[in-house]
């Protein structure tokens, strides 16, 4: 039974999440309290999964850990994204909209809505992908992504510590450009569906068995060798919910005769603590 779960959980988890929202749009919830309300269910649905199946039994959270990612997740995740919004909205939405920029015929509105979620997916996992890796590559933008690799111990409440302005820069890849080209909130509300809880999956402490999957999606498997302590390992697999750009660009990574093995930064005396993380790209 558990070798059938490894392989049937990461699917049901994640059909589950667009049945719910498709449920609760079916009963009059808004399009904001459906997604929020898929993505939470999803959350605790995950954490109790971590529990009854985990890959590792040391990586257990703390209770240090548990307060650390809470706080990040409250505050980058929740409350920063609606003050971007707000301020893309009227920085930048609204005067294109009054100068009529053409932004808006660059989106296929006619498509069904799973091909426009679909091409979404695909474009935006295309421009964090790049992101993603000049994370790794540029030491001015990786001083802000160390904050997210700085986990020693993966499951699905960290996939929310990221630095804020780090934060700031994808939405700017990955929300910005679909708003300006006016995607419909319905495509947008299920594209962070998918994000969301594909990053909680990728993310989290339960057994998996993907198969064909890692050569599709960015799964757990591959993920996990993303957040080894060795750079060479690393450096690789920077795909969010597709993993089909490192395929093409030469990043793909997943060893068959070995599991990942210690987890975060080499710098061990990076701090622990949300401040201490906050200032930490500032530090010489």
């Amino acid at each position: 039974m558990k070798k059938l779960f490894s392989w049937l959980v990461y699917p049901v988890v994640m059909v589950s999440a667009f049945m719910l929202f498709v449920q609760l749009q079916s009963q009059g919830f808004s399009l904001q309290t459906g997604t929020y309300i898929s993505i939470v269910t999803m959350a605790m649905l995950i954490s109790l999964l971590e529990l009854k199946f985990p890959y590792s039994a040391q990586w257990r959270p703390s209770v240090g850990d548990v307060r650390v990612d809470l706080i990040f997740m409250a505050v980058v995740q929740l409350a920063l994204p609606p003050l971007i919004g707000f301020t893309f909205t009227y920085a930048l939405l609204e005067p294109g909209r009054s100068l009529g920029l053409p932004f808006v015929q660059l989106w296929p509105h006619s498509w069904p809505i799973w091909m426009q979620v679909l091409l979404m997916v695909l474009l935006a996992d295309f421009l964090r992908y790049w992101l993603h890796r000049a994370a790794h590559t540029n030491k001015y933008l990786w001083r802000l992504h160390s904050v997210h690799h700085s986990v020693e111990k993966l499951y699905w409440l960290n996939t929310g510590r990221f630095h804020p302005l780090e934060k700031i820069l994808q939405v700017l890849m990955d929300s910005l450009p679909f708003l300006l080209m006016g995607v419909d909130e319905k495509i947008l509300g299920l594209y962070y569906i998918a994000y969301a809880t594909n990053g909680f999956l990728q993310h989290s402490n339960i057994q998996f068995r993907f198969g064909l999957l890692n050569y599709v999606i960015g799964s757990a498997d591959l993920h996990r060798w993303h957040h080894s302590k060795e750079p060479s390992e690393s450096n690789t697999n920077y795909g969010n919910n597709v993993i089909i750009w490192d395929l093409l660009f030469g990043t793909w990574f997943l060893p068959k005769e070995r599991n990942v093995e210690a987890l975060g930064l080499q710098e061990e005396a990076y701090p622990k603590t949300f401040l201490g993380q906050l200032r930490a790209p500032f530090r010489q």
